[in-house]
């Protein structure tokens, strides 16, 4: 008797026809175990094994590659760092680091181009954000040539019914640029001392006719002290107005406290230079000291822009320290002959031994001619002597208006003698920069 073949075997079911090979032995299958009762042992449980991830802190840390070796600049690599990789290509040198990622700041951080600004170095912002400057007037308006004010010029132009305008002579220019400059801008309250050791040089005329000039071109208020100890001249060069003298005005000095309170003590000329006289009364023997003459500075400087002191010709009396502490300026005025330019010269020696020798390095030198003809003096070698001490050296013409000692009017003076003053105006108002405001530092 045979036994069971092999097929029949137990434990050993025949695969049905449906059964595909790729189902029987497929690993991802869940049923391709074999059933517990066919296979004859007892089935485990199966432990599904859940992924295990490491808690935070707990990677491991990755060490880095080796670096490549680097060439130097200039050389090429010599062997590849790895004998399976092809050798690598020559590469030309190339700057550091740190130097290629440097940008430029206004690269790095620019506004966007709405909100920027114009700023020196950057470039500027184009369309419709262009600049003020291309709307100013000296880029729209077509320059003209201005109107002639003397000479044959403003008469061409008068008579041809202003048809011809051959434009203004190199005279009438120069005027214009020395009232442009007379009229810069000033700062507070400006002090100008004028001084002279000799008599008959024309030191209080000069006063007289530099506080007109200032004053009738300029807006500012401008007023003259007569400063002289032995009663001065001053008050006589315009129409007096009033009686009162700076004796008054420290008397009544609490009473003051608007311009109008003031202008009762000054008299005004055609010009609008006022003038605040010295005493005039002989049998007042009180002096005008030091604290005189600064309680005056101290309250006109309140109410004008421009003070000039008509000086005595003494340098020791007592008003004389308080001029010259207080003063922006000083005008020297000498005449054109050898005993005027020596009492000049003798009065800046005196300030540089006693300690004004910065007064006089900013004072300016007047050469004033109060003869009709020049005589014999080189005024050019006078005017050089005088240049290498001071500031600026100025030169005024004889005129017949100034030679009469009456009342001064601008309007009578020779045309040389007007320009002659507006040069001496401007150069005085070339020290009006140290006055002015300083920007203020971020």
């Amino acid at each position: 008797m045979t036994g069971p073949s092999e097929e029949s075997a137990p434990g050993h079911p025949e695969p049905t026809e449906s059964a595909q090979p790729s189902e029987l032995f497929s690993e991802d299958r869940t049923d391709s175990a074999p059933h517990p009762a066919a296979s004859g042992f007892e089935a485990e449980p199966t432990q599904v094994v859940q992924p295990q991830y490491p808690q935070q802190g707990q990677y491991p840390q990755q060490q880095p590659a080796p670096p490549l070796p680097q060439p130097s600049q200039g050389q090429q690599y010599q062997q590849p760092y790895d004998q399976n990789l092809p050798p690598l290509q020559p590469q030309p040198p190339q700057a550091p680091p740190q130097q290629a990622a440097q940008y430029p700041p206004q690269q790095q951080y620019a506004p966007p181009p709405q909100q920027q600004q114009a700023v020196p170095g950057l470039p500027q912002p184009q369309g419709r954000h262009a600049l003020p400057d291309e709307l100013a007037t000296a880029s729209l308006v077509k320059p003209q040539k201005r109107k002639p004010q003397s000479g044959w010029r403003k008469a061409l132009y008068v008579g041809t019914g202003k048809l011809v305008n051959p434009g203004e002579s190199p005279k009438d220019t120069r005027k214009r640029e020395l009232i442009a400059q007379i009229n810069q801008p000033l700062r507070g309250c400006y002090k100008i001392a004028m001084l002279s050791l000799k008599g008959g040089v024309g030191k209080t005329t000069t006063t007289t006719t530099l506080g007109s000039t200032f004053a009738s071109l300029r807006g500012d208020r401008v007023v003259a002290v007569d400063a002289n100890p032995d009663r001065g001249t001053l008050s006589q060069k315009i129409p007096i107005e009033t009686t009162a003298t700076v004796r008054h005005l420290l008397r009544d000095a609490d009473k003051i406290t608007r311009y109008s309170d003031v202008r009762s003590y000054t008299s005004q000329g055609g010009s609008r230079l006022e003038i605040l006289a010295s005493e005039q009364d002989p049998a007042v023997s009180e002096a005008f000291s030091e604290d005189d003459y600064r309680r005056t500075v101290n309250l006109l400087e309140h109410f004008y822009n421009i003070v000039l002191t008509d000086c005595g010709t003494g340098l020791m009396h007592s008003a004389m320290k308080g001029v010259l502490d207080v003063a922006d300026a000083l005008v020297v005025v000498s005449s054109g002959s050898v005993d005027g330019a020596r009492s000049a010269s003798a009065t800046l020696d005196w300030l540089e031994a006693h300690g004004y020798g910065d007064l006089v390095k900013r004072s300016v030198a007047v050469i004033n001619s109060v003869r009709p003809k020049g005589g014999s003096v080189d005024l050019d070698k006078l005017s050089a002597h005088f240049g290498a001490r001071v500031r600026s050296v100025c030169r005024i013409p004889f005129d017949p208006h100034l030679e009469e000692g009456a009342e001064i009017e601008l309007d009578r003076l020779d045309e040389d003698t007007r320009l002659a003053l507006l040069e001496l105006a401007a150069t005085v108002a070339d020290g009006f920069g140290g006055q002015q405001y300083q920007p203020i530092q971020p």
